[in-house]
């Protein structure tokens, strides 16, 4: 009640309700997410989440219960949770075997033996389990957390870190600003926040590239979007060309297997008769006679335009690489340039409103 009261304010209808859960009280409160005070909606989001668990953290305290602090542990049911606090966690425990383990063995196989030494059941299959002598279930090693799957402990007996300590990586992405307009509350805190990191790393992207005027940025992204349409344009040019050598090289293969039909065709005395029986390849070899009308009166050889075509596909494949990097710094420039924008246009927005106030 005392924190259902402290978080509500008293602007919100509420409901306690409380039950037996596997022999402890378990709670439920339920509350109407529109204040009967002033009609305002209740924002459930990472900030209201977090004074939430602050508020319940320290009633508990005054009231001399439990609480449970974020760590490494986060997800652990409540029965794993108590059993860690009375020491009788079989996870816990072939954790804290498994980390003295790991400075004295070889590999992980050899950390596997040492567990059997020690009296823990090994079951081999698509994850490796293991079970202590009294314990009635085997536990499987990748419910232990990042820090015990089998390749982080063959990572950490080489001498690696553990995967919960090592650093985040780095998102090196440009992004667009957050709209403040959209967020309210504690969303929108969190977007001012956001918003001023996103723009120290937008200055930091302009210092390392030399711009140092809003002129340089423009005639840069220009540069760079020029570059793209360029390669745009080839890679169609290419791909023109390539189609046009497919049908040349479909009809000069006709040409050239049917031409001796074509011959006998010709010479016959009873061109009627002859035609009876070839009509097929007489159709077809008139019709790959198209290359004249293409401009292909002397017919290329095969290996000639075979050469061409291998050739106009590794030109291609670098332009393709030029459009795509020369695309992405684009997409940089132009998100960066959304943003230098949004942040020029704030204060012109707030000397408005002072020149109307």
């Amino acid at each position: 009640m005392q924190l259902a009261k402290e978080i509500l304010g008293g602007k919100y209808e509420f409901v306690l309700t409380s039950h037996i859960d596997k022999n402890h009280v378990h709670n439920h409160l339920i509350f109407n997410a529109v204040s009967f005070a002033d009609h305002r909606h209740y924002h459930s989001n990472k900030r209201s989440y977090h004074e939430i668990r602050r508020a319940s953290d320290r009633l508990c305290k005054e009231h001399g219960l439990s609480v449970v602090v974020p760590g490494q542990d986060k997800g652990k049911s409540y029965i794993e949770n108590t059993a860690t606090q009375a020491g009788t966690s079989y996870k816990a425990k072939l954790k804290a075997t498994i980390d003295r383990l790991i400075p004295a063995s070889a590999d992980f196989e050899d950390l596997l033996r040492r567990l059997q030494r020690e009296g823990h059941e090994i079951k081999r299959g698509k994850y490796v389990s293991c079970r202590a002598s009294d314990q009635e279930r085997f536990t499987r090693m990748k419910t232990l957390g990042v820090d015990y799957t089998e390749d982080t402990i063959t990572a950490r007996i080489a001498g690696g870190p553990r995967a919960s300590r090592q650093p985040k990586q780095r998102d090196d992405r440009i992004r667009l600003l957050y709209d403040l307009q959209s967020k309210q509350g504690g969303l929108q805190h969190w977007a001012k926040l956001q918003n001023l990191k996103l723009a120290a790393k937008d200055f930091a992207w302009l210092e390392e590239r030399g711009i140092n005027n809003y002129d340089d940025l423009e005639s840069k992204a220009a540069v760079v979007l020029e570059k793209r349409d360029a390669a745009h344009t080839s890679i169609k040019e290419i791909e023109a060309r390539t189609a046009e050598l497919s049908l040349v090289m479909k009809h000069a293969a006709t040409y050239w297997q049917l031409k001796p039909v074509y011959d006998r065709y010709r010479q016959s005395r009873d061109k009627e008769k002859f035609l009876r029986g070839h009509e097929s390849e007489i159709i077809l070899f008139e019709a790959s006679r198209e290359l004249k009308r293409m401009g292909a009166v002397a017919l290329p050889s095969t290996e000639s335009m075979k050469t061409e075509l291998a050739a106009l596909a590794g030109k291609k494949d670098t332009l393709l690489a030029e459009y795509r990097a020369a695309r992405s710094q684009s997409q940089e420039y132009e998100t960066i340039k959304k943003n230098v924008d949004t942040l020029l246009s704030v204060p012109k927005e707030q000397q408005r409103r002072h020149e109307l106030e």
